[in-house]
């Protein structure tokens, strides 16, 4: 089964973050594994995530995110798109709110130590989360998901996307 270390073994992490958004703004590779910890079948995705700003002086709030992955998920040998859009919401302090793109609420996040571990539920299932900022360019996320139809464990690592200049 694979696993994500944790905080205090992945090497040069945790790494302080005091404002996740700008951290987070611009582009990112993305390297995920899915497991389903059920029947041991496993799946990537392969894709990018892009953290622009949404919009203009369309009402929205100053400064929110929009975060948009799209790549492809393999899974039982057949590779499909997968596309996802969340929104940051950040505060003053420097933490953030995390919505669906519709706005229903998801998750906060707190990347001041470098560390954040967060909880949603969904229906009748559960999703534990944990970030783990490794580097300027570099942050690890874990999902475990379980719930009566499901149990999975989801790790990503995210690489800022250097952009060559002209």
């Amino acid at each position: 089964m694979p696993t994500e270390p944790d905080a205090a073994t992945v090497p040069g992490g945790p790494y302080p973050v005091p404002d996740a958004a700008a951290y987070l703004a611009g582009r990112w590779t993305v390297d995920r594994t899915v497991l389903d910890v059920r029947t041991g079948t496993q799946g990537t995705y392969r894709g990018t995530a892009h953290f622009r700003p949404e919009g203009t002086g369309d009402g929205t709030a100053p400064g929110v995110l929009l975060h948009v992955e799209e790549g492809e998920l393999t899974w039982n040998g057949t590779t499909v798109p997968a596309t996802r859009t969340l929104r940051l919401c950040p505060r003053p302090d420097g933490t953030a709110d995390v919505t669906f793109a519709d706005g229903r609420p998801f998750h906060d996040l707190d990347l001041r130590t470098g560390h954040w571990t967060t909880r949603h539920p969904c229906a009748a299932d559960r999703y534990d989360g944990e970030f783990t900022v490794v580097s300027p360019g570099e942050w690890h996320l874990r999902w475990q998901v379980g719930g009566p139809a499901k149990t999975q464990l989801l790790c990503s690592v995210y690489r800022k996307t250097v952009r060559a200049r002209s």
